[in-house]
């Protein structure tokens, strides 16, 4: 888990207005609302608070996120594109095509207009079967007669293309559009050799029961549900197409990269991969979220994707969860390290005869039911359901914004949709069988479930984006988070400041059937350590024993997870604190004896007794910051082709930081990361190779044998000797 960004939570602005609607309850009300524990209770107090003027402001909160229709957004970013395809930047002008044909009505000649230039531009860049496509959208939607011999001159050369790639048997791989893996739509359960265990302290978890080898996948697990989340395009720009956030770049509906988007007929906002992704989304969740987008972009990543799992799983499947739970056994306290992730079976349920993988060896035993096996519930609805949503641990604010901003969502939708087609069910006549108000009490008190579960459940999507810019001979890359989401098994796993298995993501994973709910969304979980049998595995949460220390770790995961993290790292930084408090501190090198230096005060000393050396920490700091900023500059000067200048002043910086810095610390592994970078775009292949393997140096003091970025580096450097 990611610790949560702002971004998950409303916007400043609803923020605001929602603790004023909470300081105008006065304390009498305040503590009423204190005393509430039910989900549904909860649900009741803030429904009767919310006035009209609480949806006049959601109303005009939301204009700043506009999603409607318009000719003239679509006309501009039609002559972006063209702008773009004229300095032949293929990748921007299918971008910005793409944004004028979401922001283009059906049956209007700017669409037709977008989908014929975006043709151009996926022509250039091989895609040709997607080319085809637009090119008949373009004539679907009315292209101008007169112009319509380019395209099909166009649609010609495609075939050709197609036919030249069939015979060689061997296409470059310029012409290959993003290919997506097919997935069965089967629930997700676990493999041998690993098990779910039961206590009071830990609720359930995962266990391997049979020796693992680090790198070895232990489970796999599917998304039941995710939100793309929209970045606004804040990365570096280094060319056009980094102007378009995530949610421009990838499928709303299975997070498949694509250049092509098929768009919402009702919103400018969402957008797919094709027609299959479109139809799915609007039959399980867009046709409810598509008049009120706006106002779900206004209240954040965690409110919108709690109401999605809800529609998601449909009104049959959340009432017969629900009528379990009425049934369910008797509750447990549960003070284990992760049971705001995983759960303990008692704020849940047991459900006799479902998916089983729990080992009954060392497990509780619940009031009514049998064993613990029935609490696993693999990757169904049932699966997410039962995850604690910890009410009573939320800080009262927080408790009244989620639930005050959920009640205002569900009163929204009932002004867009007070007649609804369908609640996810396949058949006409089975939403027909519901009144709009039974619908909208059981919509709201469910979503409300997940709102308070997404606090600590909810998993960063992440994917390495590439800075892509043809001038350069080496990209470089950055990981970016792409989606929230929710994984039921994955929720299983607890924390440790050290865990001993690390996530990767694979998206864009169509399922079969056509008609199969899956996400397209995919959790591999391997261990990054030897694993024994009988150990647990661990996951960590965001905060690292590699990357903070243990007060800063303990003080976030509380907050978020409301867990005092008593991991093996946490033990063992704190029995050894004292110590630590006298040792060197890491990476910080002597001026006058080239020895460690130590913490004392408000300075830095020299280690060596016999050396009278020292340094404000305000001195080093402006140091460290100066070789920061010659670093950015070098990188900048790199990524405007101006290599030369980049490797003088890397070579100049790198001599500066030897005078103050050990070779281990992170700046120096940046400086050396940054100069074989410069020595790969000159073609150096050893040079750069040489600097790399400093850097490797210093990520893996930084991090540790067993991490991901020390991972990232050795592939670079395998990159690198492959090269040369």
């Amino acid at each position: 888990m990611a610790v949560r960004e702002q971004m998950d939570l409303p916007c400043p602005e609803w923020i605001q207005h929602v603790e004023q609607v909470w300081s105008d309850l006065g304390s009498s009300g305040r503590q009423r609302f204190s005393f509430l524990k039910d989900l549904e209770e909860i649900l009741n107090f803030t429904q009767s608070r919310i006035q009209p003027e609480d949806l006049k402001a959601l109303s005009r909160i939301s204009e700043s996120f506009p999603v409607r229709k318009s000719a003239e957004c679509s006309v501009r970013f039609r002559e972006r594109g063209n702008l773009s395809f004229k300095v032949k930047d293929y990748t921007a002008a299918a971008l910005c095509y793409s944004r004028g044909v979401c922001h283009a009505r059906k049956n209007t000649e700017p669409l037709s207009l977008c989908y014929a230039n975006r043709s151009a531009a996926l022509f250039h860049l091989g895609h040709y079967s997607k080319c085809m496509e637009d090119i008949q959208r373009a004539l679907d939607e009315g292209y101008p007669n007169h112009l319509q011999g380019k395209l099909l001159e166009r649609r010609t050369q495609c075939v050709n293309r197609l036919k030249e790639q069939k015979q060689s048997k061997a296409p470059s791989s310029k012409h290959q559009t993003q290919q997506t893996a097919e997935v069965k739509s089967d629930a997700t359960c676990l493999p041998n050799g690993v098990s779910v265990l039961f206590t009071p302290e830990k609720g359930r978890y995962l266990l391997a029961t049979e020796d693992k080898t680090a790198g070895d996948i232990v489970v796999e697990d599917e998304a039941f549900s995710f939100v793309l989340v929209p970045d606004g395009g804040q990365h570096t720009k280094t060319s056009e197409a980094c102007l378009f956030g995530t949610e421009h770049q990838y499928c709303h509906h299975c997070l498949c990269k694509t250049l092509s988007a098929v768009p919402c007929l009702g919103c400018s906002y969402a957008q797919y991969c094709g027609q299959m992704c479109a139809n799915k989304a609007w039959k399980q969740y867009h046709f409810w979220e598509c008049p009120a987008a706006s106002e779900l972009l206004a209240l954040g990543v965690l409110a919108h994707l709690a109401l999605r799992v809800t529609l998601k799983a449909g009104l049959k499947e959340v009432q017969r969860v629900r009528e379990v739970g009425d049934v369910s056994c008797t509750p447990h306290v549960s003070s284990d390290t992760r049971d705001g992730k995983s759960d303990s079976c008692g704020d849940s349920f047991c459900l006799e005869g479902s998916l089983s993988g729990l080992s009954e060896e060392g497990s509780s035993r619940c009031s009514k039911c049998l064993d613990h096996s029935s609490c696993f519930h693999g990757g169904s609805y049932l699966g997410v359901y039962s995850l604690l949503p910890h009410v009573v641990n939320h800080p009262l604010s927080m408790r009244f914004l989620l639930a005050y901003t959920l009640a205002v969502l569900c009163q929204r939708l009932k002004e867009v949709r007070p007649s609804p087609e369908t609640w996810t069910c396949s058949e006409q006549e089975d939403a027909e069988k519901w009144r709009w108000g039974a619908e909208q009490s059981i919509l709201e008190a469910t979503a409300l479930r997940h709102l308070m579960q997404l606090r600590c459940n909810a998993q960063a999507v992440t994917a390495i984006r590439l800075k892509e810019d043809k001038k350069l001979a080496v990209q470089s890359s950055g990981e970016v988070r792409i989606a929230t989401a929710v994984f039921p098994i994955l929720s299983l796993l607890n924390h440790s400041c050290s865990p001993n298995t690390s996530i990767s993501f694979s998206v864009g994973l169509h399922s079969t059937p056509a008609d199969s709910p899956a996400s397209g969304v995919r959790v591999t979980i391997r261990t990054c350590k030897d694993i024994a049998a009988g150990q647990e595995l661990l996951h960590c949460y965001g905060p690292h024993c590699s990357r903070m220390d243990v007060r800063k770790r303990q003080h976030l995961l509380l907050e978020q997870y409301f867990f005092h993290c008593n991991c093996e790292a946490c033990k063992l930084e704190l029995a050894s604190g004292t110590a630590k408090q006298a040792q060197s501190s890491p990476g910080l090198k002597c001026e006058q004896c080239g020895s460690s230096l130590q913490a004392s005060e408000d300075v830095k000393v020299c280690s060596q007794l016999s050396c009278d050396y020292q340094i404000s920490d305000i001195a080093l700091q402006t140091k460290t910051q100066m070789l920061q900023d010659r670093l950015h500059q070098a990188v900048e000067l790199l990524e405007n082709d101006r290599v030369d200048e980049a490797l003088r002043i890397l070579k100049e910086a790198s001599t500066q930081a030897d005078n103050i810095l050990m070779k281990t610390h992170p700046v120096q592994g940046e400086l050396a990361d940054a100069t074989a970078r410069v020595y790969a775009t000159m073609g150096d292949w050893r040079q750069a190779a040489s600097h790399l393997k400093r850097s490797v140096h210093a990520v893996r003091s930084q991090y540790g044998e067993d991490s991901v970025e020390l991972g990232r580096q050795l592939f670079k450097l395998a990159q690198l000797h492959f090269n040369g």
